[in-house]
């Protein structure tokens, strides 16, 4: 698991519109790296348009906003498109960030045991040091949390 004040794991994955993104390409920006476990369901999609919604205080503070989950492009393409979200949406279905960021865990629902997102956020400043590390996230009221760390 990366720690906060250390170099943030690097990566190269596909939007929504299947092109080639990597964390390099926004040195001198802080980076708002959100993992979730799934498009379309209630939490992620919260999360989503909170972030939406604040979106112009992230950009006031040189922030952009990048969300990972194991969903394909196709998936975050009609995702994005559903809930209007301006910000890149990245597909890792081989899991390659989500291991290198540690969020890749087994979960427990009902007794039953799965590989699954932890759902994480990684605040990474402008010279690509992590800033801020949010564990397990709770949704409500998590986009404040950022700006503050910020």
């Amino acid at each position: 698991m990366p720690e906060e004040g250390k170099k943030a794991p690097s990566f190269k994955l596909k939007d929504k519109d299947g092109k080639v993104v990597s964390l390099s390409d926004f040195k001198g920006k802080n980076v708002v790296l959100y993992f979730y476990p799934k498009d379309n369901t209630s939490g992620c999609t919260a999360e989503a348009c909170n972030f939406r919604d604040e979106l112009p205080k992230f950009s006031n503070l040189n922030a952009v906003i990048i969300g990972i989950s194991p969903d394909s492009s196709e998936s975050h393409k009609k995702f994005a498109d559903k809930y209007e979200l301006p910000f890149i949406l990245l597909s890792d279905p081989e899991k390659k960030a989500l291991e290198a960021y540690g969020v890749w865990k087994e979960k427990s629902m009902y007794g039953r045991k799965y590989m699954g997102v932890e759902r994480t956020t990684f605040v990474i400043d402008a010279d690509g040091k992590i800033k801020k590390i949010f564990n397990k996230v709770k949704v409500q009221g998590h986009n404040k949390e950022v700006i503050e760390a910020l």
